[in-house]
């Protein structure tokens, strides 16, 4: 099981985790050990996040949200692969707390008569200085 916070704990069935071997500098170990890790989270099946959280999390989970409804997280930061474990469920976990904060209502507020009078004084005067700018007319 997997701890997000207090009361939100994932079940091991809606993870699944696969090693490769990871590209980059390690050696000869490189070529012998998969260290990589891509961590599978079945989102959309979650019985445990309802669905306002799952729409969030999609939003912020991006281009690793696949077209299944999970989210894939792939991880070769380390040449170790219980280190790269880690590493990916604590991403994962990161995201989902960022999902579960619910964003803040805005409230319109009505402009202030202040603030009112202060923009069409600024738009006279700016509509006074384009005038100003044509040709001079004669008058007859």
């Amino acid at each position: 099981m997997l701890h997000v916070t207090d009361t939100l704990t994932l079940a091991e069935w809606e993870l699944s985790e696969s090693f490769m071997r990871a590209s980059g500098p390690g050696g000869q170990n490189v070529n012998k050990v998969s260290t990589a890790v891509e961590l599978r989270f079945e989102a959309d099946r979650s019985p445990h996040l309802v669905p306002g959280v799952k729409a969030r999390l999609k939003r912020l989970a991006g281009r690793r949200w696949t077209n299944e409804g999970a989210i894939v997280i792939q991880v070769d930061d380390t040449r170790s692969q219980a280190r790269n474990r880690e590493i990916a469920r604590e991403r994962l976990v990161e995201l989902i707390r960022a999902a579960l904060v619910a964003p803040k209502r805005r409230i319109a507020t009505k402009p202030t008569l202040g603030s009112q009078r202060r923009r069409i004084a600024a738009k006279t005067a700016r509509g006074e200085v384009k005038a100003l700018r044509n040709r001079v007319k004669d008058e007859e």
